[in-house]
């Protein structure tokens, strides 16, 4: 693996992901959201994804544009029926795709123990509901706990504000969301970020996302924004 974890493209960024791949998706709504690193794998052409993500897709663009692409067999997500999930919906009612719904809290500890090696963990949210079913439970300080095991993504697509060439990252504030976790539950970490900045230039008590942690980083300056896309949809 390289030091220097820059590439020239998104195409390049993306380049070798799999068919059946499980990838992960930083981004809570809008924030953080690699909206062109998921438009490069629609492009790139990968199908039968599972995707690990917060919700699944609003409008049109990102995430919500590769379902509506076909590419993507399974979604892992909190909010399946979050504000404009148009697509998603269309497909789960048709029986296109497949669901598993997370609790919120639980989808980021299951990340973060796919990252830490931890086989799995016992948790009382969730216990005596549906998502319950067919799981192990046990009695922990008299409580009902239901035993959850780690999400380990073959990739991670995750949006950065600042990047150096090793691939140290920041965050913008929200956006920072789940990619940290993501980034270590990930084999093969890819991040756009909005600036690269040289060696040194980022404080080393900023990090959030450790270079060991990353892959590959491509330069998105300007990226897309979402909720201006849908505001311009909206006064057409």
């Amino acid at each position: 693996m390289s030091i220097d974890k820059r590439v020239p493209s998104l195409e390049d960024a993306v380049r070798g992901i799999a068919d059946g791949a499980v990838v992960a998706i930083s981004g809570f709504g809008e924030a953080g959201n690699p909206t062109e690193l998921v438009h490069a794998l629609i492009e790139q052409g990968a199908k039968d994804l599972t995707v690990v993500n917060n919700n699944a897709g609003t409008g049109r663009m990102g995430l919500a544009k590769l379902l509506a692409a076909g590419r993507v067999r399974k979604v892992i997500c909190s909010f399946p029926r979050s504000a404009k999930s148009v697509v998603f919906q269309e497909l789960y009612k048709d029986g296109k795709i497949e669901l598993e719904v997370v609790p919120q809290g639980t989808l980021a500890e299951r990340l973060r123990a796919g990252g830490a090696g931890i086989g799995g963990f016992y948790t009382p949210t969730a216990a005596g509901t549906p998502l319950a079913e067919g799981k192990e439970t046990r009695i922990i300080d008299g409580r009902d706990h239901v035993l959850e095991f780690p999400i380990r993504a073959d990739v991670a697509l995750i949006k950065a504000d600042k990047a150096d060439p090793f691939g140290n990252l920041t965050y913008r504030k929200a956006a920072r969301n789940f990619a940290p976790a993501m980034a270590m539950a990930a084999t093969l970490t890819i991040v756009q970020a909005r600036e690269v900045v040289g060696l040194g230039d980022i404080d080393p008590e900023h990090v959030v996302t450790p270079s060991i942690f990353v892959d590959r980083i491509v330069e998105v300056s300007q990226p897309i924004s979402e909720a201006a896309a849908l505001l311009q949809q909206v006064s057409r």
